[in-house]
């Protein structure tokens, strides 16, 4: 039977303390109903001496939350333990976490503390917590850095007095994953009463090595992470939750331990925490990131359609991510792109394939990303051969501050010209509407955006536009160094895809 591994999230607490990530108490209580879906073990809500908001918000997580423990941050002292205890109370399973350092440059440089003076500190702290409730934790800060035999008495002090979590956190982001895994050993050796307690550890990512420590210490003997979603904190952050639970998850066969996490709920609670602090993570983050479920490389792509098994080691669904995604671009090929058009509802022989792909490639030298939006153009221009029923004459448009924007155009529909004028909210919605009278079309508008094309002031405008009319959407395009003109341009050519793809629907194409 695998080996449980219990899950401590400190999003709310470290995570909210880098710059940037504060929370209001309504977003909290969101983060913490969604960690507890997650099925985190033990949630530090705050640390409730910092504020009455962080005291508030703490209590209300702990009388709401009903399958996880809730913890609350108290520095050694009685006064925060006290109010930890306030704020928590209430819970199902409440928990005081409080802490000291351990380090000789804490002691002399911060705290200016011997180190038979900490130990007594840490010693009263643990018993007046346990006054409160049996679930005590206690972390050493900067234990990375402390002598380990110090540490180690410490540590076995702590637990005497009642602690049953022992923390060694990496508060600085200093060990390295060997060290770390041979002091974890070491603690298990030479702390004659760990058997009693639960070794935890909590690593920060200054050195990019947070989850690396983190397996470490597992691997060592460690029962208990602290972590945060996306990896955030101080500094560099902490160990990423995600990434440990999936470590541990997908090399079950390699670790034999795993946690109780429902994975299916990481990405939801990622892009959860990011709406609300509004810190993305970077494209390349492991399992949540865009770019870890995406493939462009020729090569992946089309191993991966073949058999997921060939590059990828998770399936994005055991994450809740809907799908793996097939990025278009330079490095992409044949299969791929076929795979693509056939998603969108084409069905071409390989001689089309081949004449779109031949400008697909063209295409994507000049552009990072080739969207949908771009392949529809090229199977209307390459394939199609989209006939222009309609084409722009002329077009005359005035507005500003203190005048109503009006649009004159001019439009030739079959060989016949057309001219119209009328009013808008703007100088395209004037134009756009005029067209749409004089073409009596009964499409919607689903989509308007601007590209610039070159640079400088005197740049063309590249306009998109997608139309809908009784379940067809068709894609338009129109470029021109007056943005007013290209969006008639790329509004005519729309009207024309849907003209064409009407006509081959009604002729049984």
């Amino acid at each position: 039977m695998s080996e449980r591994i219990f899950i401590f999230d400190t999003t709310l607490r470290d995570g909210e303390q880098s710059p940037g990530n504060t929370m209001n108490t309504p977003e909290k209580l969101r983060v913490a109903r969604q960690l507890e879906a997650l099925g985190v073990d033990i949630i530090e809500a705050g640390f409730p001496i910092a504020s009455d908001g962080d005291f508030e918000a703490v209590k209300l997580i702990a009388e709401t939350l009903k399958n996880c423990e809730v913890a609350g941050l108290a520095r050694a002292n009685n006064d925060d333990i006290d109010r930890a205890w306030e704020a928590i109370k209430n819970a199902q399973k409440p928990r005081i976490h409080t802490f000291i350092s351990t380090s000789d440059i804490h002691l002399k440089h911060q705290f200016k503390k011997t180190r038979d003076e900490i130990v007594t500190i840490a010693v009263n702290a643990v018993k007046r917590a346990k006054k409160h409730t049996p679930n005590v934790e206690f972390s050493a800060m900067d234990a990375t850095r402390s002598d380990w035999d110090y540490l180690c008495k410490v540590l076995a002090e702590v637990i005497d007095a009642g602690a049953i979590t022992v923390n060694v956190p990496d508060t600085v982001g200093y060990t390295v994953p060997a060290e770390f895994g041979e002091l974890i050993r070491y603690i298990k050796g030479n702390v004659q009463n760990i058997d009693k307690a639960i070794i935890s550890v909590h690593c920060h990512n200054d050195l990019g090595l947070g989850v690396a420590n983190s397996i470490a210490a597992i691997q060592n003997g460690a029962r208990q992470v602290e972590c945060t979603i996306n990896g955030i904190g101080e500094r560099a952050g902490n160990a990423s939750l995600e990434e440990i639970a999936m470590i541990l998850r997908t090399r079950k066969d390699y670790f034999d331990a795993d946690t109780r996490i429902v994975s299916e709920k990481i990405y939801p609670t990622s892009k959860l925490i990011t709406s609300i602090t509004g810190s993305s993570v970077q494209a390349n983050k492991a399992i949540v990131g865009a770019n870890a479920f995406a493939h462009e490389s020729g090569i992946h792509q089309d191993g991966l359609l073949k058999s997921k098994l060939t590059y990828e080691i998770m399936r994005p669904e055991s994450v809740g991510i809907t799908k793996s995604s097939l990025v278009l671009g330079k490095h992409s090929g044949r299969h791929a792109f076929r795979e693509r058009i056939e998603e969108m509802g084409y069905s071409f022989g390989d001689q089309e394939i081949n004449l779109a792909f031949k400008r697909f490639k063209t295409l994507s030298d000049v552009k990072k990303y080739v969207y949908d939006e771009d392949i529809e153009m090229i199977i209307m221009d390459e394939i199609y051969k989209i006939p222009e029923k309609f084409k722009l004459a002329y077009l005359n448009v005035t507005c500003g501050n203190n005048t109503v924007p009006t649009a004159t155009v001019r439009l030739e529909v079959d060989g016949t010209t057309y001219q119209e004028a009328g009013i808008g909210d703007g100088p395209v919605d004037a134009t756009y509407k005029i067209i749409k009278k004089m073409v009596k079309t009964t499409s919607k508008l689903l989509k308007f955006s601007v590209n610039s094309i070159t640079k400088d002031m005197d740049a063309q405008g590249e306009v998109f536009v997608k139309i809908e009319e009784k379940g067809q959407t068709v894609i338009g395009k129109g470029a021109d160094t007056d943005i007013i003109v290209a969006s008639a341009k790329a509004y005519i050519n729309a009207l024309n895809k849907l003209e064409y793809v009407k006509k081959r629907k009604n002729e049984g194409m």
